[in-house]
């Protein structure tokens, strides 16, 4: 029985006693009877034990809510004390019981960031700016902070798999290390100028006769600098879906995740390196061929582009819009005007086999849709992406605001992150012949 229900059993038990006690006054002002005590009696014994139970509750509602009154930033920075409840545990622990230290999920994170911003749980993960500032969970500021994900479910957000994202599991990684947002250096070579003296970056090499004197070379190096540059994105959820976080975890798990991969690849394909990272298809690096005929993607464009890429090993793989799909299912082997070729498709031999192996001119295809539609400059990229480089920063961290669809009922969720990535070249590679090739080939416009 809760305390509602017991305060009102109180109250008709002390009604009870007083409608004893007015009867008798009521006839003549006579004293109580032998039964009239007796009754009155038990009607008293039965309200002390209601009100030791009404006392008891009240006892632990007040050690309750103490421990969800909010606390100072300097108390919120101590460890959980042993024997304390955790969130969302309404059951006391056994004095001395170590407090929860983990979530259980990211979905039961993210209910504490909302629900329960006292968490103790949240304290060590609230942050803080360079300069001092505390994050705020507010969704009107661009710099406005948060909390940063705990360790455990930061592999869950940003180690995507190579069927969710197709640049960063190839790409090559340096992880944030410390500081995480510092930009760091990486060494090209340059490999510019006069072929074949600058093929490798200005190292001459000569046959030398015996006793011959030996010449100098210097090594051509370029700079290249990575500063990993602020991303954000946001997911909406509804705080009913939000409050029962054990069934909401693999749907904003999945929001989540969706978010960080579509900010980073629409970035790594096609940033412009302005305050965001340098993408395949801008870069100084890609070989850009143009293509036959305008909208087409056609199978001389396809020889062109892989008669560009950078033939050192590796694992290349196209990189290729939906929209290109029309085009593929159509390809046939055939070249110029009058066409020369036995005009056998391409990509399948006939419809019934599908979407044939997945391979074009022996390479892996790997549909991409945040590529540019078909007709535009990078819809077809071959593309060595272990020549790309990304370098990640800090977080991810999380803020959540139920204010700006509050007559929805509804929370906006969101989460940032720093990173950068550029290709490893400057520009394409010249073979010591003069010819030109590169990791990165990119399908441009018609000539």
């Amino acid at each position: 029985m809760d305390l509602t229900a017991l305060r009102e059993k109180l109250a008709q038990i002390v009604a009870d006693m007083r409608g004893i006690l007015d009867a008798a006054a009521a006839d003549d002002d006579r004293d109580l009877t032998d039964e009239e005590i007796a009754k009155y009696d038990a009607l008293k014994a039965e309200a002390d034990k209601v009100k030791e139970r009404i006392a008891r509750l009240e006892e632990q509602e007040a050690l309750e809510a103490d421990l969800d009154a909010p606390r100072p930033a300097a108390a919120r920075q101590q460890r959980p004390i042993a024997g304390q409840a955790s969130a969302g545990d309404r059951q006391p622990r056994i004095p001395g019981d170590q407090p929860a230290t983990e979530f259980e999920s990211l979905a039961e994170f993210m209910h504490a960031v909302t629900f329960r911003p006292n968490d103790q749980r949240l304290a060590s993960l609230y942050y803080e700016f360079e300069d001092g500032r505390r994050g705020e969970q507010r969704m009107d500021t661009g710099s406005a902070g948060g909390y940063m994900v705990p360790e455990q479910f930061r592999g869950t957000l940003m180690e995507v798999s190579p069927q969710e994202a197709r640049i960063r599991p190839r790409a090559f990684v340096i992880p944030a290390g410390t500081p995480p947002d510092a930009a760091i250096t990486m060494p090209a070579l340059d490999q510019t100028g006069d072929v074949p003296d600058n093929v490798y970056g200005g190292v001459t090499v000569n046959w030398i006769a015996e006793g011959g004197q030996k010449p100098e070379t210097d090594a051509a190096i370029r700079e290249i600098k990575l500063e990993p540059q602020e991303v954000a994105g946001y997911v909406t959820v509804t705080d009913k879906l939000l409050r029962n976080w054990q069934a909401a975890a693999a749907t904003i798990e999945r929001l989540l995740r969706g978010a960080v991969i579509s900010a980073e690849e629409h970035a790594f394909m096609t940033g412009v390196g302005a305050g965001k990272p340098l993408g395949l298809v801008n870069a100084g690096a890609s070989y850009v061929v143009s293509r036959q005929t305008a909208s087409r993607f056609s199978y001389e464009d396809a020889s062109a582009m892989v008669s560009r890429l950078l033939m050192r090993g590796g694992s290349p793989v196209w990189l290729l819009s939906q929209s290109v799909m029309p085009q593929l299912l159509t390809m046939r082997n055939e070249i110029g005007s009058p066409p020369v070729g036995d005009g056998s498709l391409v990509w399948q031999p006939n419809a019934r086999d599908g979407d044939g192996n997945q391979l074009l001119m022996g390479y892996p295809i790997l549909w991409h849709e945040r590529s540019p539609q078909l007709g535009n400059k990078g819809d077809a990229v071959l593309a060595d992406l272990q020549y790309y480089l990304i370098k990640d920063g800090s977080g991810p961290f999380v803020a959540a605001s139920p204010h700006v669809k509050f007559t929805e009922n509804k929370t906006v969720i969101k989460i940032f992150w720093n990173v950068d990535g550029q290709p490893w070249l400057t520009e394409p590679f010249k073979q010591e012949n003069g010819y030109e090739v590169s990791p990165f080939v990119v399908l441009g416009d018609a000539s």
